[in-house]
């Protein structure tokens, strides 16, 4: 992009070396000046003009180069340059400050917003943008999308701004997690271990020393036993949260997902979001036509199994208390009616939580899951996984 202006230096005779280029090259990709034109001459000079008898002729190559350049408007600038189309997009986001947050009223109650939103699409004609009534963009109105208000139904945003809303009307896609992920430290499966009913089952493909030691010494000749080898038995019903929300924690899932995989033989894993309802599934990119019915999981896997969920609890108290309340479909049951037949089937059952714990006390469905759980939440810390697992092993 400055070759030109490289190439001007050396035909004034500025003795520019091409290291010297690289600096300012380097200088700029770190954005040490924006915008600022007299800023990005000092930089510029500074950078490659070692003996002050030579500022004459660096000034008259950095003009013959960016002639002009004070004279550019905003719009010269957007027509030349080819601007990403989501920093466009975010121009149509509503920003408010808190002191404007808080004049912004809620209707009243996830009935009302429902009632108010059928209202508003049988009255509705067109696209509207920067609103407090109708269904539309960066407003204040309690629904659309890329706005705020403090109680609404958020439709057709690409990710979570404030979480506030108390229903998502959205399609989204997931991907399934990796549960090859190489961990940065083995403490994970370490901590996972505390969970362990040790047998010997299978088939006999392990050298019994003590009892080949004993053989031989009866028979007078190497006997060699074997034994199956020792696994851990212990059985694991594993539920994982994929909800926008969990966005910030898909890495710190996956290694805790790898390790369970590695560790426990007898492990199987399903996906939900946000909330348990009536159907999970085991692959996310064909969660909509293969979805598994609830009822079927909770009848093939028996009470030994140790379930364990994880995800963040954050979402619409709607989404757990009411009929309706799923951001994705409408739940005929509330999630917390599955989410006690989920503990009553499996009696040895935990919530794994990536959210620190000291931010618990901010989220009210956080504390109606702990409440649903008898209080068996632990923080995805190394000591919270090992007292989950101890609460498990019991």
């Amino acid at each position: 992009m400055f070759l030109q202006f490289f190439t001007n230096l050396r035909d004034a005779k500025v003795p520019v070396s091409l290291r010297e280029y690289l600096s300012f090259l380097e200088a700029m990709d770190a954005s040490l000046v924006l915008y600022d034109v007299e800023g990005f001459y000092y930089l510029a000079r500074t950078i490659m003009v070692k003996d002050e008898r030579n500022l004459d002729k660096f000034d008259q190559a950095f003009s013959a180069t960016f002639s002009g350049l004070k004279s550019l408007t905003v719009e010269d600038i957007m027509n030349a340059v080819d601007v990403p189309e989501d920093w466009i997009r975010k121009l149509a986001e509503k920003t408010l400050t808190k002191e404007e947050m808080a004049e912004v009223e809620a209707l009243g109650g996830f009935d009302k917003l429902m009632e108010t939103l059928k209202q508003r699409l049988a009255e509705q004609e067109k696209r509207h943008q920067g609103g407090s009534k109708w269904i539309g963009t960066a407003g204040t109105s309690p629904f659309g999308a890329y706005g705020y208000n403090p109680e609404g139904i958020r439709i057709g945003q690409h990710e979570s701004r404030h979480q506030r809303a108390v229903k998502v009307w959205d399609r989204r896609e997931f991907k399934n997690l990796d549960d090859n992920v190489e961990l940065g430290t083995r403490n994970i499966k370490v901590a996972l271990k505390r969970l362990r009913r040790w047998a010997r089952e299978g088939g006999e493909d392990e050298l019994d020393m003590e009892g080949t030691i004993r053989a031989t010494a009866e028979h007078g000749y190497i006997d060699i036993k074997t034994r199956p080898e020792r696994r851990n038995n212990v059985k694991v019903l594993l539920f994982l949260d994929i909800g926008g929300s969990m966005d910030a924690h898909i890495r710190m899932v996956e290694e805790l997902f790898s390790a369970a995989k590695t560790e426990f033989k007898h492990l199987e894993h399903y996906y939900f979001h946000n909330c348990l309802y009536e159907g999970v599934w085991k692959d996310n990119t064909r969660r909509w036509t293969d979805q598994i019915p609830t009822w079927d999981v909770l009848h093939t896997y028996g009470s030994d199994y140790k379930c364990i969920f994880v995800g963040d609890a954050a979402m619409s108290p709607y989404e757990i208390a009411y009929r309706g309340g799923a951001n994705e479909h409408y739940n005929e049951e509330t999630g917390e009616t599955w989410l006690h037949r989920a503990s009553e089937q499996w009696p040895d059952h935990i919530w794994i939580n990536p959210t620190p714990p000291e931010y618990w006390q901010y989220t009210h469905s956080i504390g109606m899951i702990r409440e649903i759980f008898a209080n068996r939440m632990h923080p995805m810390t190394l000591k919270g996984i090992e007292a989950a697992m101890k609460e498990l092993g019991r």
